[in-house]
């Protein structure tokens, strides 16, 4: 007993409302920039097999109460799933959509991947839909799916660093210098950030039988204390996530923690549109 004592707190460190998941629901339903038109642009980005597209299912499904399928996603690490740089809307209605997107892209490695140069494209809004990412090379000014003349809403206004809880403590130094350099790139362009660690039931027995225990085990604070030092993104701006992944049924608790999630990114990318 005194040994779980040490490894659970007393009280979450940081509180959810777990009961009324129906208030970040609304919020996120009722949310419509300032401007008629405009759109608020979520860049993911992050390791290869991290979740990044479980991550644009999960979203989706929570919006759309039902299991919902779109960005393609793979059950084994086999390198990049994903290889175009691609854009999720998400249905509100039967002729309407939220008036935010998702952007997917290769994810980064070791020595192949993304290139940061085409994230950093990316978030100027220079990369054009259906790009296939290139490891060995950047997208070039004379490429046809370079845009030149990019608008308010093609370039990005949150962007999004997804990683597996699980594989923190053995990101190489080359993948934390990669995101190091994109989120500096992203600062320099006034671009919020955001991190979504992923795969959070893994991280031990007590979280996975309760997710109402995310924020009180010891192990989890401290596995996102030293990715907030690792990279600078501060522990205010790290949220942890179970995207659906086996599930045939949505969840409450699954969702209350993806919802919160996605309203602080709504709030940092509606923050970047009105500055």
């Amino acid at each position: 007993m005194a040994f779980l004592q040490k490894l659970i707190l007393s009280k979450p460190w940081r509180e959810i409302n777990w009961r009324d998941k129906q208030r970040d629901l609304q919020y996120v339903r009722n949310y419509k920039p300032k401007t008629e038109g405009q759109l608020l642009r979520i860049l993911l980005h992050g390791p290869a097999g991290a979740g990044k597209s479980s991550f644009i299912n999960s979203v989706q499904s929570v919006l759309l109460g039902r299991m919902y399928t779109l960005a393609l996603a793979a059950n084994t690490f086999s390198g990049c799933f994903t290889k175009k740089y691609t854009t999720y809307k998400i249905k509100k209605g039967a002729e309407t959509f939220y008036p935010f997107v998702f952007n997917d892209i290769m994810g980064l490695g070791p020595t192949i991947g993304v290139q940061v140069k085409d994230v950093n494209l990316a978030m100027k809004g220079k990369v054009k839909e259906g790009y296939k990412f290139n490891p060995d090379s950047k997208l070039s000014k004379d490429n046809q799916f370079y845009n030149k003349g990019p608008t308010n809403n093609d370039k990005v206004h949150v962007l999004v660093c997804v990683i597996d809880a699980n594989t923190l403590s053995q990101l190489s130094e080359n993948i934390v210098k990669k995101i190091r350099e994109i989120r500096k790139e992203a600062s320099e362009l006034g671009i919020p950030q955001v991190a979504i660690l992923t795969k959070i039931d893994q991280v031990c027995p007590e979280i996975k039988d309760d997710l109402q225990n995310i924020y009180k085990i010891k192990c989890l604070k401290e596995k996102m204390e030293m990715f907030s030092a690792k990279v600078g993104i501060p522990m205010n701006c790290i949220f942890p996530v179970k995207n659906y992944h086996e599930e045939i049924d949505l969840d409450s608790d699954v969702d209350s923690l993806i919802l919160s999630a996605l309203r602080n990114i709504i709030n940092f990318g509606d923050d970047c549109i009105n500055k």
